[in-house]
C-alpha cells in the first residue's frame, strides 16, 4: 500500500502563509493562548493542525491521497481506510512537532466526527478518543460542513450571519450561518454532488489519457479543458426548473452529458475510452450547466433571504467554501452575482476550501469561544456517515416559491 500511496505530506509554519490573520508571536504570550488540536479524516485527506484563539495556525500537516485514488478511477473507502491508519500518527505528530506545543499545552481536541464516509471518520475518531484519554483533554466533536463554513471567519472579519453555499465532492448545500453552531438549510443537492458529478463526466470522457489532463483529477481536467472549449457547441438542459425551491440536482444532468458522449462517439467512429475531437467544447458547456444551476439556486437563497428578513439588504454576504469553490468559472459567476444583488462575496483561500486540519481546528477554537460542545467524558461518541446542517427550511423556501429574473439580465457572460 505504501508503494503506491507517494505521501504528499505538505506543511506550513507559522507566519508562512500572508492569508491567515496576523497576531502577536512573542514566545512569552504563547502560553495565555487557548490552543487546539484539529484532526481531519472524513474522506481521503488526512490533517491536522494547531490553531491557537487568535487565529494563527502554529502548525498544519496533510496528507494527500489523490494520486492513490486518481489511478482507481475514484475514493475506495477500504484504501482511504487504510491510508488513513498509515499516515494519521505521522500527521498529527507533524503538526504538533512545526508549532512547537506538546499535547499537554492544548486546550482541547477537535475531530470531524461527522459526516463522511464511516471507514475514514473511524480511524480519526478512534485516534482522536486514545489522545483524549491519555492526556486527559476536553473532547470537541466537528461537523465537517460546518466547518467548511466558518473557515472563513479564520481568514476574514466576517460577522453572523451570512449565506454560505457548500461546493465539494460530497456536498452541496445553501444555509444561513447564524452562530457557532447555529444554521438554517435553505436547499441541499437530492442526488449527487457537483464535485462528484464533474469526476463522473471527466472519466466517461477518459481524460487521464489527455494530454494536457493526465496528472489532474476530474474536475481540474474540466475546467482546464473548458477554458479553450465553446460551451455553445453543446446546450444541456438544465436541472429542476420547474421548482422554485434552493435544492439542486445533478445526476439527471450527467445522464444527458452521457447521452450526448455516446452520440459524438457514434458520429466519431470511436470507442469508449479513446479522446473526442470535441472533449474541449464538452467540458465548457458541462462547466457553465453547473455553474448556472448552482448559480441561479443561490440567486434565489439570496432573494428569500433579504424578503424574509434573514439577512440585511445593507450588508449581507455570500461566502463560498468546499473544493469545487476553487473552479474559477464557477466563482466569477457567483462573484458578478455577488456584485449586481449588493452581497459582500468572500471565499476562503484555496488550500483551505478542501479538507485539512486547519478549518477543523479553527471550529474548534470557535467553540470553546462559545462553549459549545466540549465534552469533558466521551462515553458514547460515535461517528455520523451522514449527518444535516443545522434546521431543515427548504418547505419554507419552497412555499414562498421565489422565480429569479432571467440571469443574462444581471450576469452578462451567462448569456447564451
Amino acid at each position: 500500500m505504501k508503494s503506491i500511496a507517494k505521501s504528499l505530506l505538505k506543511s506550513v509554519k507559522h507566519g508562512q502563509a500572508a492569508w491567515l490573520r496576523s497576531s502577536s508571536t512573542l514566545s512569552g504570550k504563547q502560553h495565555l493562548r487557548k490552543l487546539v488540536l484539529g484532526i481531519e479524516t472524513s474522506c481521503d485527506d488526512t490533517g491536522a493542525a494547531v490553531v491557537d484563539d487568535a487565529g494563527s495556525v502554529l502548525g498544519e500537516a496533510l496528507h494527500c491521497q489523490k494520486e492513490v485514488h486518481l489511478q482507481a478511477g475514484g475514493i475506495i473507502p477500504v484504501v482511504a481506510q487504510q491510508l488513513h491508519r498509515e499516515n494519521i500518527e505521522r500527521v498529527v505528530k507533524e503538526a504538533l512537532s512545526v508549532s512547537g506545543v506538546s499535547v499537554h499545552e492544548l486546550a482541547a481536541i477537535a475531530t470531524t466526527v461527522k459526516p463522511g464516509l464511516a471507514l475514514s471518520l473511524e480511524v480519526g475518531l478512534q485516534y482522536s478518543l486514545n489522545l483524549v484519554n491519555r492526556y486527559q483533554k476536553p473532547f470537541i466533536p466537528i461537523h465537517h460542513m460546518e466547518a467548511h463554513a466558518l473557515t472563513v471567519r479564520l481568514t476574514h472579519h466576517v460577522e453572523f450571519p451570512f449565506l454560505v453555499l457548500l461546493l465539494s465532492g460530497g456536498h452541496c448545500i445553501l444555509a444561513v450561518a447564524q452562530g457557532v453552531s447555529d444554521f438554517l438549510l435553505l436547499g441541499q443537492s437530492i442526488d449527487i454532488a457537483p464535485g462528484d458529478m464533474l469526476d463522473k463526466v471527466a472519466r466517461r470522457l477518459s481524460l487521464r489519457k489527455h494530454p494536457e489532463c493526465h496528472s489532474m483529477a476530474g474536475g481540474k481536467a474540466i475546467e482546464h479543458l473548458a477554458q479553450t472549449g465553446n460551451r455553445q457547441q453543446h446546450t444541456f438542459r438544465l436541472p429542476m426548473q420547474q421548482y422554485r425551491n434552493c435544492d439542486f440536482s445533478f445526476s439527471g444532468l450527467q445522464n444527458l452529458v452521457n447521452k450526448a458522449i455516446i452520440q459524438k462517439e457514434k458520429e466519431e467512429g470511436i470507442q469508449e475510452g479513446e479522446i473526442l475531437s470535441c472533449v474541449k467544447d464538452i467540458a465548457a458547456a458541462v462547466q457553465h450547466a453547473v455553474a448556472v444551476h448552482i448559480i441561479q439556486r443561490t440567486y434565489r437563497a439570496m432573494l428569500f433571504c433579504i424578503k424574509n428578513s434573514i439577512l440585511s439588504s445593507k450588508n449581507a454576504t455570500l461566502v463560498v467554501s468546499g473544493g469545487v469553490a476553487s473552479n474559477q468559472y464557477i466563482r466569477k459567476g457567483l462573484q458578478t452575482l455577488a456584485d449586481a444583488n449588493d452581497f459582500a462575496f468572500l471565499c476562503p483561500p484555496p488550500r483551505l476550501c478542501t479538507d485539512n486540519g486547519v478549518m477543523i481546528a479553527w471550529n474548534g477554537i470557535e467553540r470553546l469561544r462559545a462553549g459549545l460542545g466540549v465534552l469533558h467524558s466521551t462515553d458514547g461518541i460515535r461517528y455520523e456517515p451522514k449527518a444535516p446542517l443545522g434546521i431543515d427550511i427548504s418547505k419554507r423556501v419552497e412555499e414562498d416559491s421565489i422565480k429569479v429574473p432571467k440571469l443574462k439580465k444581471k450576469i452578462r457572460w451567462l448569456a447564451f
